[in-house]
């Protein structure tokens, strides 16, 4: 079993899970597990480690979880006695997914928006790309070297007019959707190019 994490537009700034609650509300340490052969110790925030058993705590409640350290309010109780442990990840986690989900969506509303001749653009290039992929995938190789080239050259361009002035980058963050360290790796890694 690997830890389930759930995925939005924005990548690693904005990836979701369900995280394990305390009776005292708090989440707990991640658990580590000696593997035994080795020095290495595995180590896991997976909520359904904290049953209680191996040394773990027992979660009473699960609340939503995003890498960008915000938590969901509501908790929502575990009914240990439904879950199966050798198959955790079939129990229904998606009041913490709704909850992630609309933290996502406020997210969103607070980015620039893309104009909508560049959306439509977008999303037919993702269209014909994935039938070319299908159909003649060494022309779909082809044509994605020359978008990353295209890329390159656009998110270079972009990044320094960014960085012209001494940028706000918690507000340059927020309309791009991520978190303020994401933010400046990735205008540092267009600068690059």
């Amino acid at each position: 079993m690997t830890t389930v994490m759930w995925e939005s537009q924005f990548g690693p700034s904005h990836e979701g899970r369900a995280a394990a609650v305390l009776d005292d509300g708090s989440e707990p340490k991640p658990a580590l597990f000696d593997a035994g052969s080795s020095a290495d110790m595995y180590q896991t925030s997976d909520w359904w480690v904290y049953d209680g058993t191996l040394g773990t705590p027992r979660a009473c409640a699960l609340r939503a979880a995003c890498s960008c350290g915000w938590r969901g309010e509501k908790q929502f109780t575990i009914d240990w006695e439904y879950i199966d442990p050798d198959a955790p990840d079939d129990y229904d986690v998606s009041g913490p997914y709704d909850a992630w989900k609309q933290h996502v969506d406020v997210v969103e509303r607070q980015t620039v928006p893309l104009p909508t001749d560049v959306q439509g653009l977008l999303e037919q290039v993702q269209q014909r790309l994935t039938a070319l992929a299908e159909d003649a995938p060494l022309a779909a190789l082809r044509a994605v070297a020359a978008l990353e080239e295209t890329l390159a050259e656009t998110g270079r361009s972009a990044a320094l007019e960014v960085g012209q002035d001494e940028p706000d980058w918690g507000a340059i963050a927020t309309k791009l959707g991520l978190t303020e360290a994401d933010c400046r790796a990735r205008l540092y890694k267009y600068n690059r190019h």
